[in-house]
């Protein structure tokens, strides 16, 4: 009996059309903590600039606003609402701004070589120094020191200013190219570094007479950003698509590199995981090709990636890292903001977060009366008062030495000839040796077997490591098997052609022994 169903039977009453997914699902890796605080920055909009962002600055007084250099414009905004609060011009296009650490003041370079000193409160231009005799490309002031400037041009000189006196301290010579970065330290005001496309940073002294560096590193391509890491021992400089990090108390020794970046790296900055000090620091990196690299030079690893749709010339983080701003080379600014939860929030959270980790701990927790307890494997980590049992992984044996073990020696031997690794051949024909095993090993050969022994003999006999076991060898299988070797003729005319080549050597070798002797033993009589 044949049982049959018929689908064509049974009409469709209605259509259901289903409609696409617009996009698909793809695979996210687990979360690390650094792709979480980073992606935690909501993007924010600014007025497009409609010129390069060529920098920023952060005032390192609360509520910390910044100042954005785009063309002849310093335009400053409010860190908390990201709205424009008032605006600075120059002559020419802005390189580089920087606040004074009381915050009140703000230094702008341009490209016709002037340093302008604004007053933020009253809004007017406060100095004009001029010496420079080339575009200036940075301008910064000491961490805690109010009364002086360093800044550095496509002259080539670095310049230590005198702010009130509008006068030049000292100019510091030594860089034969353009200076188009630098940086002060953050725990010494009279120290400064500057990067120029001659591929050295100069560390500066403004205590040390005769207007010459203390120390110099080749970072290997024109260096485009330098700055100094929180500790003032390190610094990290970037130039083509690398990123360094040198160690300036071990004499400038370079610790790591990233090169993750397809183009030009074109800013540095440093910012913190958290608002906290005792938070991680993180070197972040803008570059041509569109991204945005987070690197933590404690592990030498890039822990975060983004991408934006423009070339990026500048980036910043506000010292409470709670705001981040990326400047693009056609004018717009990619800002974010992290969401800064109040006191009242955080105390009505903290029961929930602590109850509910006192319920994950219980569910997780192991006893012995668990079948899960002995259910956990190697990956396990053990807790305290665990014994832990470790077994010996066993060795894995090679095919030759478990036919050794079995005592099947040719076997061994015409194994070991077969994976032509001279090393091991030789180790098997010794320990066959020491078995006295080997001759009667080759007695026993087929002609095939015969035919890898005798290859074997003729290409390694000669080697220097070898010639000692394998010419022996060599001579008694001439002898033992004649009657099998007589036809071929091939291989009695290329071991002799060895032969007679290692004789030759042999005989130069001694020639030269004895010109070089009698030398020696005249020498050693001086």
């Amino acid at each position: 009996m044949e049982l049959r169903v018929r689908l064509n039977d049974h009409q469709i009453s209605k259509i259901f059309p289903v409609k696409p997914k617009s996009t698909a699902k793809t695979f996210s890796q687990s979360e690390t903590p650094d792709s979480r605080y980073w992606s935690s920055f909501k993007p924010h909009s600014l007025p497009d600039l409609t010129s390069p962002v060529s920098a920023f600055a952060f005032s390192p007084i609360h509520p910390h606003s910044f100042a954005v250099a785009h063309s002849a414009t310093v335009s400053l905004f409010s860190s908390q609402t990201l709205s424009s609060s008032r605006r600075f011009s120059c002559p020419d296009v802005v390189s580089s701004v920087c606040f004074r650490s009381d915050g009140l003041l703000l230094a702008a370079s341009d490209l016709s070589g002037l340093v302008h000193v604004f007053d933020i409160k009253q809004r007017m231009s406060l100095r004009r120094l001029s010496s420079h005799k080339a575009p200036v490309r940075f301008v910064k002031y000491p961490c805690q020191d109010k009364l002086h400037l360093v800044s550095g041009g496509d002259d080539g000189v670095v310049k230590y200013w005198d702010v009130a006196g509008k006068t030049v301290i000292s100019d510091l010579v030594g860089h034969k190219d353009y200076v188009r970065c630098g940086d002060c330290s953050p725990v010494d005001d009279s120290m400064f570094v500057s990067g120029s496309y001659d591929h050295t940073v100069k560390v500066w002294d403004a205590r040390v007479d005769k207007s010459k560096w203390i120390a110099e590193i080749n970072h290997g391509s024109p260096v485009e950003d330098v700055v100094y890491l929180p500790s003032g021992g390190m610094i990290a400089t970037a130039g083509l698509n690398s990123v360094k990090v040198w160690d300036l108390i071990g004499g400038g020794k370079m610790v790591c590199s990233m090169e993750s970046h397809n183009k030009t790296v074109t800013s540095l900055c440093v910012g913190r995981m958290g608002g906290d000090d005792a938070a991680e620091n993180r070197i972040v990196s803008v570059s041509l090709d569109g991204y945005m690299k987070v690197f933590d030079y404690g592990r030498a690893k890039v822990t975060y990636s983004m991408r934006f749709p423009a070339a990026l010339t500048s980036v910043g983080l506000s010292p409470d890292c709670s705001t981040r701003v990326i400047g693009g080379a056609n004018g717009m600014v990619f800002a974010g903001k992290k969401k800064v939860k109040d006191a009242g929030e955080k105390k009505s959270l903290s029961l929930w977060s602590v109850r509910s980790e006192v319920d994950e701990s219980r569910r997780r927790a192991l006893r012995p009366s668990h079948f899960r307890y002995f259910r956990r494997g190697q990956g396990e980590k053990p807790s305290e008062g665990d014994y832990l049992v470790k077994e010996k992984k066993g060795v894995k044996l090679t095919r030759h030495d478990k036919l050794l073990k079995k005592f099947r020696h040719k076997e061994a031997l015409v194994s070991v000839l077969e994976e032509k690794k001279p090393a091991n051949v030789v180790a098997v024909m010794e320990e066959l040796v020491a078995r006295r095993k080997l001759i009667k090993c080759v007695l026993n050969m087929e002609e095939g077997e015969l035919g890898l022994l005798l290859s074997f003999l003729q290409r390694y006999c000669t080697v220097q490591r070898y010639s000692g076991l394998l010419m022996g060898l060599t001579k008694k299988v001439l002898e033992t098997r004649a009657e099998d070797i007589k036809g071929k003729e091939e291989f009695l005319r290329n071991l002799k052609r060895e032969v007679n080549q290692e004789i030759k050597i042999q005989q130069s070798l001694l020639e030269i022994q004895g010109v070089i002797a009698p030398m020696l033993r005249i020498a050693g009589r001086r």
